[in-house]
C-alpha cells in the first residue's frame, strides 16, 4: 500500500491548521492522522471521551503482540490564543528566519509531526520491536485524556519497554518533573448593604483570608526546599491563578471563587497541603461565619491530579534515550506532563522532544527548523537501535 509522503515541515503545517484548543474537538486532526496511517498500512484505534467529541489515537507499527515496544507519546490539544497579540494567523504555519510560527509548534505538534513524517521509514524498518504512537487529548487542562489510553494499553497490549514523551526539551533528556493538583474553592457569604457590612458575610474577604493561608503554606514549602537540588524553583509551589466575585461596590458580596494549584516535587505529598488548607477553612474560618449566617459555606473541589515523574536511574527508558542522545546527565523540569501517568502505571518514561518550553503558551509561539531536524535524526537513531 502506498501512502502519502509528507515532510516534517509540511506535516507540521497540516497539524497546526487544525484548531485543537482544548475547548474544541480534536476529531478532525485524529481523523486526518488515522487516514494518513491507513495509507501506509498502519491500523489505529480511537479512544473517545464520554461525549464522543474528542479522542486519543493509538497505533502500532510492527508486531502488535510483541512485548517491549517503544511508545512515542504526544498531546494533540493546544492552549487558547484569546487576548494574545499574534503577528499572523496562529493556525497557519508561518516561516521566518528559520523559525516556524504557529500555535502548538513547540508544544507539542512539532514532535508529533516528526513522528508522523517518519512513518514510512518506520514501516519499512521496524523489526521485532514495535513502535507505538500514542496521541492524547486534553493534556493542557489536566492530562484528562491519557488516562483512558494508559488503561487501554494495560488491558489490551503487551507492556511497552519505554515511553518517550516528546514535550519541548530542546532534545535534552528529562527524567523527572513536578506534578500538579488543581482546586476550585468557592465561598458563599451573605449579601447586605455596604453601609452595614457587620450584618453580612463578605465572601471576598473570606477568600482573601484563605488565600493568605495558602501564601503561608507556600512560604513553608519554600523553606523546606528541594533536597535533590534539581528543580527551578527549588520547592513545591502553590499558586492562585483566578479569582472572581462580587456584584457591585455597594453590596457586600455573597460569592467569591478562586482557582489554585499545587505543583509537588517528586516525593512531596500534596494530600498533606490540601488537608491542612481544608482543616483551616472548616475549623478556623467557617465557624464564625456560620454564627452570622447558616448559609455561609466554603467548598473546595479538586479538578485535576497529575503525579510527578520521579527519576528512575537505569530504567529502560532512561538507558535507551540517554544512549541515543549521548547524555549521562538527565535533567529535571518544573512543568507537568503525561509521563508521570505512564510511570505510575508501571511503564518507564522520559521526556525528549524538539523546541523550547520557553515558547509554549505565548503569542508567536515558534519552533526552529533545526529542532525539527534534530528530532528527525533522533527518531531515525531510535529506529536503527530497535530494528
Amino acid at each position: 500500500m502506498t501512502g502519502e509522503i509528507i515532510s516534517t515541515h509540511e506535516m507540521l503545517a497540516r497539524l497546526v491548521g487544525f484548531d485543537t484548543t482544548s475547548r474544541e474537538s480534536n476529531l478532525a486532526l485524529t481523523g486526518f492522522v488515522q487516514g494518513y496511517l491507513e495509507g501506509h498500512g498502519v491500523e489505529s484505534t480511537l479512544i473517545h471521551n464520554e461525549a464522543g467529541t474528542k479522542a486519543n489515537l493509538y497505533a502500532t507499527i510492527g508486531p502488535r503482540d510483541a512485548p517491549g515496544g517503544i511508545v512515542l507519546s504526544g498531546h494533540t490539544d493546544v492552549v487558547p490564543v484569546d487576548g494574545q497579540a499574534w503577528a499572523s494567523d496562529p493556525f497557519a504555519l508561518r516561516e521566518q528566519e528559520g523559525r516556524l510560527y504557529g500555535r502548538g509548534t513547540a508544544d507539542m505538534k512539532g514532535f508529533i509531526a516528526s513522528a508522523l513524517a517518519l512513518v514510512p521509514e518506520f514501516v519499512a524498518g521496524v523489526g521485532r520491536t514495535p513502535l507505538h504512537l500514542a496521541f492524547s487529548y486534553d493534556e493542557e487542562v489536566g492530562c484528562l485524556g491519557v488516562h483512558a489510553m494508559v488503561r487501554h494499553i494495560a488491558a489490551h497490549l503487551p507492556r511497552p519497554k519505554a515511553v518517550i514523551v516528546g514535550e519541548p526539551t530542546m532534545m535534552r533528556v528529562v527524567n523527572s518533573h513536578k506534578g500538579i493538583r488543581t482546586f476550585t474553592t468557592e465561598v458563599t457569604g451573605l449579601e447586605t448593604h455596604s453601609s452595614t457590612p457587620h450584618l453580612g458575610v463578605n465572601a471576598i474577604d473570606v477568600a482573601v483570608q484563605l488565600i493568605n493561608y495558602l501564601h503561608m503554606l507556600r512560604a513553608q514549602m519554600q523553606a523546606l526546599g528541594d533536597a535533590s537540588g534539581r528543580f527551578d524553583p527549588p520547592y513545591t509551589s502553590i499558586h492562585v491563578g483566578v479569582i472572581e466575585g462580587g456584584t457591585a461596590l455597594n453590596i457586600v458580596p455573597r460569592r467569591c471563587r478562586f482557582q489554585w494549584e499545587i505543583r509537588p516535587l517528586p516525593g512531596q505529598d500534596p494530600d498533606e497541603i490540601a488537608a491542612r488548607f481544608n482543616a483551616y477553612a472548616m475549623n478556623e474560618v467557617l465557624p464564625p461565619l456560620r454564627a452570622i449566617s447558616q448559609q455561609a459555606d466554603i467548598v473546595t473541589r479538586q479538578r485535576a491530579d497529575v503525579p510527578p515523574m520521579a527519576p528512575q536511574n537505569g530504567s529502560p527508558a532512561e538507558a535507551l534515550v540517554t544512549a541515543l542522545r549521548g547524555s549521562n546527565a538527565p535533567q529535571a523540569v518544573s512543568y507537568t506532563t503525561e509521563a508521570g501517568i505512564f510511570q505510575k502505571a508501571g511503564i518507564p518514561a522520559v521526556l525528549c522532544g524538539p523546541g523550547s518550553i520557553d515558547q509554549a503558551h505565548k503569542p508567536d509561539e515558534f519552533i526552529a527548523r533545526s529542532e525539527l531536524a534534530a528530532c528527525d535524526a533522533f527518531l531515525r537513531q531510535l529506529l536503527a537501535a530497535i530494528a
